[in-house]
């Protein structure tokens, strides 16, 4: 009697659209045991995990990270006040916005309630950076300062009368004061002499003075 036909190992392996499917299915499996083992079912089944802080959440976007079970969360603009151009709660130098986490997370909110939230709930107020202002407008000293600036108009309006009554007197120190003085203003060196900050758009044109001081990191400079 001869020898049964040993199936070949190609015809043991699926092929084309089959194999796009085995693939596919993998992948999904590999995704769904990783979003346990690391989301919050996998920390209750560990032991009960403490619940993090809803500021300890990581900022992102909804579809794919509520797909990949990321911890997100969402925070909204600022409501910004038309006369000051600041958000509208600005206390010393700090806002604070709103913040909403991701559907089917739990943390714990601002008054440490741990709370499931499902995307519509405040979970959290993120601090943001505002500046103090006192009336003084951006758009009007540069424009005072083109075109009345040889009278000291630019001066007196930001706080500075004696310099103002100088560069009258002067008729802009000959015309090279005023000048200096439209250079300064326009890049926002010479602001507001109660040390303010000018009104500016809040989503305008904005200069950032940086400076060093003694608590600034400074990498080694190596030459060859």
């Amino acid at each position: 009697m001869g020898d049964a036909p040993v199936p070949s190992m190609a015809a043991c392996r699926p092929s084309g659209p089959v194999a796009s499917e085995t693939a596919a299915a993998r992948l999904l499996a590999v995704l769904w045991v990783v979003s346990v083992t690391t989301g919050p079912w996998g920390a209750a089944a560990g032991g009960g995990e403490e619940s993090l802080k809803c500021e300890d959440l990581r900022v992102g976007q909804y579809p794919l990270s509520y797909f990949l079970n990321f911890s997100t969360y969402i925070c909204k603009d600022p409501k910004i006040n038309d006369a000051t151009q600041e958000p509208v709660n600005c206390t010393n130098y700090t806002a604070h916005v709103p913040c909403f986490p991701a559907p089917n997370i739990t943390c714990k909110d601002s008054g440490g309630n741990e709370t499931h939230f499902t995307g519509n709930e405040i979970g959290f107020l993120k601090p943001i950076s505002c500046r103090n202002v006192n009336g003084y407008s951006y758009k009007v000293a540069v424009a005072l300062s083109l075109f009345l600036g040889w009278l000291g108009a630019d001066r007196f309006y930001l706080g500075y009368p004696a310099l103002g009554l100088l560069k009258f007197c002067t008729v802009g120190f000959c015309g090279i004061g005023s000048l200096i003085d439209f250079i300064l203003i326009s890049m926002q060196i010479v602001g507001p002499s109660d040390g303010s900050s000018y009104i500016i758009d809040y989503y305008g044109t904005r200069l950032t003075r940086l400076s060093i001081t003694n608590e600034t990191f400074r990498k080694t400079q190596l030459y060859p």
